[in-house]
């Protein structure tokens, strides 16, 4: 039988909202792979004074590691990796036909995600962002809210709530105005994950 398309479901929102840990907790409960948030790494090495155009670079680095994990996933393997290894997983038993089928890969951090923060910081957005936009298709946002309590980063820009609020709104605005299911996810960490879970399994069952 042939293998349907890769599922794609991307996390979305505000900083410090559990983005990075809700992928990979739900990453962990699928047994297949998460495509983390590009920026973090390029921010890490290159400090927070950053250009509006660093921000089309990490929005294309972004991409590029996104089409990355998504071409390694096939035949209903993948590759599992973490800082001290790297192996191949089949999914578990009670997802082994689903998957088979229609293999999932969770997101940190899409084209929305780029064009909030050009908007938001310096008043504009890269043209081939919005053209990304309009070209990449995903399955399921999972919109997160602001309810959890700010965690000190040093990548982290905004720790007012008022600040963090307001980019939520931007956010669910995006996702009232466009096509793709979404699910707002709120709660304490565990009642996330749950939730997520659920609207993941409900895209699965079709």
């Amino acid at each position: 039988m042939e293998q349907r398309p890769l599922i794609k479901v991307v996390a979305i929102g505000p900083e410090s909202t559990g983005k990075s840990k809700l992928c990979e907790l739900l990453a962990q409960h699928y047994n297949t792979q998460w495509c983390p948030e590009f920026a973090r790494e390029y921010l890490l090495a290159h400090g927070m004074n950053y250009t509006y155009e660093d921000l089309l670079h990490i929005a294309k680095s972004q991409l590029a590691m996104e089409d990355e994990y998504a071409s390694s996933m096939v035949n209903g393997q993948w590759s599992i990796k973490n800082d001290q290894h790297s192996e191949t997983h089949s999914p578990p038993d009670r997802y082994r036909d689903t998957i088979h089928h229609s293999p999932l890969l969770f997101i940190d951090t899409d084209m929305y995600v780029m064009k909030v923060w050009c908007e938001f910081v310096f008043g504009k957005c890269h043209e081939w962002i919005l053209e990304q936009i309009k070209k990449r298709k995903y399955d399921l946002y999972l919109l997160c809210n602001t309810g959890l309590p700010w965690v000190q980063d040093e990548l982290r820009e905004y720790p007012d709530l008022a600040t963090r609020d307001r980019l939520y709104s931007i956010y669910k605005d995006i996702m009232i105005n466009q096509s793709t299911p979404w699910v707002d996810i709120s709660g304490n960490y565990d009642e996330r994950l749950q939730k997520a879970i659920k609207a993941v399994d409900q895209l699965i069952a079709g």
